[in-house]
């Protein structure tokens, strides 16, 4: 991949934040199919930030547990949640067989969930639906949610999520 005329290499697990007007290509130079997810939304500007691109590889960054979760549910982010320029969280959460979130959670934001491994029951609204690989949820504001990763693997899903920008109602 080529940003802004700078190369990047980009293997399984690797990402990358293009800024709205950045010049950028791709190429697959490997055997085989590429394959990537591509979120794509309109850039909520802020005075005084400008997003700056993002490259790197999911498995150099530190996963966050969630607290009381003896780690069996995790995020890996992304993009730095706390710089303001970014209107979007995009992060990588991670649920071990068994794990859950134990509450109907809500959140004020539209969010996209890609599931990228595994197997869950998750809550939409008052509904538990079966999730796996390759599944996609577009969740509302206000969606009330929760999940179960039913195993044998790991429960993971690309989390999207706006944020750092007033709600538009």
């Amino acid at each position: 991949m080529t940003i802004a005329g700078e190369a990047h290499d980009l293997t399984e697990g690797g990402y990358a934040y293009i800024p709205a007007g950045t010049e950028w290509s791709v190429a697959n130079t490997a055997d085989g199919a590429a394959v990537f997810q591509w979120i794509r939304k309109r850039y909520e500007p802020l005075a005084g930030y400008t997003p700056k691109p993002a490259v790197g590889n999911e498995r150099d960054i530190e996963p966050s547990p969630m607290p009381g979760t003896d780690n069996k549910w995790r995020t890996t982010r992304i993009l730095d949640p706390q710089d303001l320029a970014y209107d979007m969280h995009c992060n990588i959460v991670t649920f071990e067989p068994g794990a859950s979130i134990p509450f109907a959670e809500t959140h004020v934001m539209e969010h996209g969930l890609y599931v990228l491994e595994g197997k869950a029951v998750y809550r939409l609204n008052g509904d538990w639906v079966e999730v796996q690989e390759g599944d996609y949820m577009s969740l509302r504001a206000f969606c009330p949610q929760a999940c179960y990763a039913g195993g044998p693997s790991n429960f993971r899903y690309l989390l999207y999520k706006d944020v750092n920008r007033q709600i538009t109602l």
